[in-house]
């Protein structure tokens, strides 16, 4: 698999620095975006593997910005991550489209396995489109 696109979104820049160095350090190719206005931005523009939301940030929170996300592409892989998970904000995230909630610190080796789970749904997801295309294509030929 080739390597995964990330996009960090945090208004902890050390945070950032921090995972960011990480996960290029294994080989990822990472973004960051300082807050949800940025992330969103950043998305229209760019094919992510995975994002990792921050759920508590200044201005518009991570629900919010998981919400205008999911609105611009539904299936982009998102996980929230949060110092202060509640049960009743990570069951509105993942109704809303958000992967999992994730409690920072958050464990690498975790992070490392979520990203591959995403690459691997996103390759599942083009496969599909993929299919559809294909099949109305035929379809639509009569052959």
């Amino acid at each position: 698999m080739e390597s995964a696109k990330i996009l960090l979104v945090d208004d902890e820049q050390e945070f950032t620095d921090i995972l960011s160095e990480r996960l290029t350090d294994r080989g990822y190719n990472v973004e960051s975006a300082k807050d949800g206005f940025e992330a969103i931005n950043k998305v229209g523009g760019s094919n992510y593997d995975a994002i990792f939301l921050d759920l508590a940030m200044p201005g518009i929170d991570g629900i919010e910005t998981l919400k205008k996300i999911i609105a611009k592409n539904p299936d982009l892989q998102i996980y929230l991550l949060t110092g202060k998970a509640t049960l009743q904000k990570g069951i509105e995230a993942v109704k809303l489209g958000a992967i999992d909630v994730l409690e920072k610190p958050v464990d690498i080796t975790e992070l490392v396995n979520r990203i591959k789970d995403a690459q691997t749904q996103k390759m599942v997801l083009m496969q599909t489109e993929l299919e559809h295309k294909i099949g109305d294509i035929l379809h639509s030929k009569g052959w």
